[in-house]
């Protein structure tokens, strides 16, 4: 392999690992507080690039306010499945929590079917993302390096929240002990809302980029995305934020290079990630940036 070749899919890699990313830190943010495998998170995903295609398909919104339409609606839809699906359930086994994320997945799927219709819809991808870039024999769409810009801005807003305001204080004071923090007089259903809304929404953003990157959406398009970024938070170590960032990142470059390397395993691609999930669980299940959390009696 050229080394043009090797940037040329090192960028690629890098581009995709920032979309996991995206949304590998929303199922860190609520697992880190609730202790809750969110499996809904993909399927808010796939919501967030509906919105966004409607907002410009129907109200002829620029692609960047669509863009912040769709964030705020999908954080507000993350409050509502909270405060519908989960918060009921604050106090039942934790069993109870995943079988409904695992309801509410299914629910938005089939609900994405009967409003949206089951046939992918071509996503309109702005002049501006279609440049090519050349840097010494290596192409790279400028859509690599502006969602890379999209991806930094939102992930150093999310890390000022968590680690430099009231709210991000909150958030690390409820993850370590709820029950402590409620008696601290921290508002604890505000605080879990509040992270719903924050993963939801860079949900949203990895979903729009996602449909600009593969210009084609449809209800189902956050089932494998989903599940990778669950890998990368995994790999990462789910409940830390930037395990999730680390992680994805990881994961998007090692499934680039691994087709690009062995382009005949291009087929196992998906089953390459998963293999990356029990090899992580078998050799060390905090993963890379976790740390040990005892379980309540």
């Amino acid at each position: 392999m050229s080394w043009e070749s090797f940037f040329q899919n090192l960028s690629n890699g890098i581009s995709l690992g920032g979309l996991y990313a995206l949304i590998a830190i929303g199922y860190s943010m609520v697992y880190g507080i609730l202790r809750l495998i969110n499996f809904a998170h993909g399927d808010i995903f796939m919501l967030g690039a509906y919105i966004a295609f409607y907002g410009m398909l129907i109200f002829s919104l620029p692609w960047w306010l669509s863009l912040i339409v769709s964030i705020i609606l999908t954080a507000f839809i993350g409050i509502l499945i909270d405060k519908g699906a989960y918060k009921p359930l604050r106090n039942a086994p934790r069993i109870s929590a995943l079988i409904t994320a695992i309801g509410v997945s299914f629910f938005l799927e089939n609900l994405g079917l009967v409003v949206f219709g089951g046939r992918p819809k071509g996503f309109y991808r702005p002049h501006i993302f279609d440049e090519i870039i050349t840097i010494k024999g290596v192409r790279i769409l400028s859509l690599t390096f502006y969602s890379l810009v999209i991806t930094a801005i939102f992930l150093v807003l999310l890390f000022y929240i968590v680690y430099r305001t009231k709210t991000g204080l909150g958030m690390r004071a409820v993850s370590t002990d709820m029950e402590t923090a409620r008696l601290m007089g921290i508002d604890v259903d505000k605080i879990i809302s509040i992270t719903f809304a924050i993963g939801s929404g860079l949900a949203a953003v990895g979903g729009v980029l996602w449909a600009m990157k593969y210009p084609q959406i449809n209800p189902l398009m956050g089932i494998f995305p989903g599940l990778k970024a669950f890998i990368a938070a995994v790999l990462g170590g789910i409940g830390s934020v930037g395990g999730a960032l680390l992680g994805g990142f990881i994961l998007g470059i090692a499934e680039i290079m691994l087709v690009a390397f062995m382009p005949q395993l291009s087929g196992y691609r998906d089953a390459f990630a998963f293999l990356i999930l029990i090899l992580i669980l078998l050799v060390k299940p905090t993963g890379l940036l976790g740390v040990e959390v005892k379980e309540k009696a």
